[in-house]
């Protein structure tokens, strides 16, 4: 398959790819794209880290697997590429950018514009079986994202983690909170986001951090 990662990503992820359950992960995921339809393309697997690299890293949010259905994912967490319908989850990320911040996001869910400034869009799971969530979830996936996770905290400074909902919750337990911004809260879900999630002004207090720490900040546009 040709897959995508950016140079630093492939670096600072080394000690994963020799570990055994990645060479299972791998064996797994070649069969279920060669058997049946699996999310994302195979080039956009590693699309979060493609489009982000390590170094340039400057805000995390942290979703669970890739839309399911077709069309929808690209390898960015909570993204749909131009002139797909934006799932609920998205609508709801959009409506408290523009209650907290006042700014008006694009009329698109191609969140590629975010990454390209430091907004590594990282799923737990990176692929999932067509029509079937959550369908590659315990096969390894969650080993090399919790790497990821890990690296970043331990290998940079300043970051911004954004964790909505519990399983985002207990992926950020490794994060160092003395030398990162941690924002928790509900899930964007129409089922939870009325519980906390509207109202956190998370993208506000972002780019507050980021400019406290002499960083540009976040165009949520």
């Amino acid at each position: 398959m040709d897959v995508r990662i950016d140079p630093s990503w492939h670096t600072a992820l080394a000690d994963e790819w020799n570990k055994p359950y990645f060479a299972d992960l791998a064996n797994f995921v070649r069969e279920q794209y060669r058997t049946t339809t699996v999310y994302p393309a195979a080039g956009n697997i590693f699309a979060a880290f493609d489009a982000c690299p390590f170094d340039k890293v400057k805000v995390v949010i942290v979703g669970q697997d890739p839309y399911h259905e077709p069309g929808q994912a690209m390898g960015l967490s909570f993204a749909v590429p131009q002139g797909v319908r934006m799932p609920p989850s998205l609508v709801n990320i959009f409506k408290e950018i523009r209650s907290d911040t006042g700014v008006e996001p694009l009329p698109d869910g191609d969140l590629r514009r975010w990454a390209s400034q430091g907004v590594l869009l990282l799923n737990a799971t990176l692929t999932v079986e067509a029509h079937r969530a959550a369908s590659h979830q315990g096969r390894g996936w969650e080993n090399l994202t919790d790497a990821a996770i890990r690296a970043l905290s331990e290998g940079r400074q300043g970051l911004v983690f954004m964790l909505w909902g519990s399983s985002a919750m207990r992926k950020g337990a490794s994060i160092d909170r003395m030398h990162h911004l941690v924002l928790t809260s509900p899930h964007p879900s129409p089922l939870s986001a009325h519980r906390g999630f509207f109202g956190n002004h998370h993208f506000s207090r972002a780019n507050d951090y980021l400019k406290a720490r002499g960083l540009s900040p976040i165009d949520w546009r």
